[in-house]
């Protein structure tokens, strides 16, 4: 199907943004989704409006990554396949390793089965460049590699973006919230540097990508072109100056949340959740150099 894509995590915060940006180029979307997930970050994208307005065609197609036949279905004659869905948050080495490197393995063999080839696009994680400091960035970085053992013939590129933010995003959300509200709680001495990328910008390198074949099978690293990207300072005066106000800094020792990410992974372990502040995380965190 010509000017189709294949798309995982489309109801995700960076997945939804892509989702929506290719629509509005033209692109048809087939969108892997479980039939528990929220699509409200879609809704309205499969209404087909007429009298010569845009089309926007989302097509859903119920299964997850661990479901081979659903993966089939899903790449079944696209133009190319574009894989955002990942684990962000988990306990365990082996959590991390079944959606972000098995789940690579199986839709990068159920694409490579298709007659022609789909182009494939692997949408990582600047992590990936340090797999040693979590079980995250191992599971990125092993990612990566599965792709271009098993892609075969097929053409694909991986795209690391930096620190992603913008509107739907959670993660860094409250911090910029507390800062807005006139305090900056900055972990240990806050020197590190660390690049940044606009959701919206993100989206625009993945609708330049459809547009241009023949790059190289290797991984690009994405942000927003400042030389020397940022730092907490720089993040923490743009915010008080949108906000005309004075922002306080507060350092938070690193000694008291290496005990605070121990004792949320041990829980986690002990009642079942998928944790996202884990000794891995603090050490991401903490990792001087961002930029890329």
């Amino acid at each position: 199907m010509k000017n189709t894509i294949a798309l995982t995590g489309a109801t995700g915060f960076i997945g939804s943004t892509i989702a929506r940006r290719l629509a509005t180029e033209g692109w048809k979307i087939k969108a892997l989704t479980r039939k528990t997930s929220d699509r409200s970050p879609l809704v309205g994208f499969d209404v087909q409006w007429v009298e010569g307005a845009l089309e926007f065609d989302v097509q859903w197609v119920e299964g997850a990554l661990e479901d081979v036949d659903s993966l089939r279905r899903l790449v079944h004659g696209v133009e190319a396949v574009v894989h955002c869905a990942g684990a962000v948050r988990g306990a365990t080495q082996e959590h991390f390793n079944q959606i972000n490197v098995d789940g690579v393995e199986r839709l990068v063999r159920a694409a490579t089965e298709q007659h022609p080839l789909p182009r494939f696009l692997l949408l990582s994680s600047l992590a990936a460049r340090e797999p040693d400091l979590s079980p995250y960035a191992n599971s990125k970085c092993q990612g990566e590699a599965a792709l271009a053992v098993q892609a075969g013939q097929m053409s694909w590129t991986v795209l690391r973006p930096s620190a992603v933010y913008g509107p739907g995003e959670n993660e860094m959300r409250p911090l910029l919230c507390w800062m807005a509200r006139g305090i900056a709680f900055v972990l240990g001495s806050g020197d590190g540097r660390f690049s940044m990328l606009y959701v919206d910008d993100l989206a625009e390198a993945i609708q330049k990508w459809l547009l241009k074949d023949g790059l190289p099978k290797k991984a690009f690293e994405l942000h927003d072109g400042r030389p020397g990207g940022y730092s907490w300072k720089d993040v923490i005066d743009a915010v008080g100056g949108l906000n005309a106000r004075r922002v306080q800094c507060l350092h938070i020792p690193v000694a008291g949340l290496r005990t605070a990410a121990r004792l949320n992974l041990i829980t986690a372990r002990l009642l079942g959740y998928a944790p996202m502040f884990t000794p891995g995380k603090l050490r991401e965190l903490r990792h001087p150099d961002w930029v890329c």
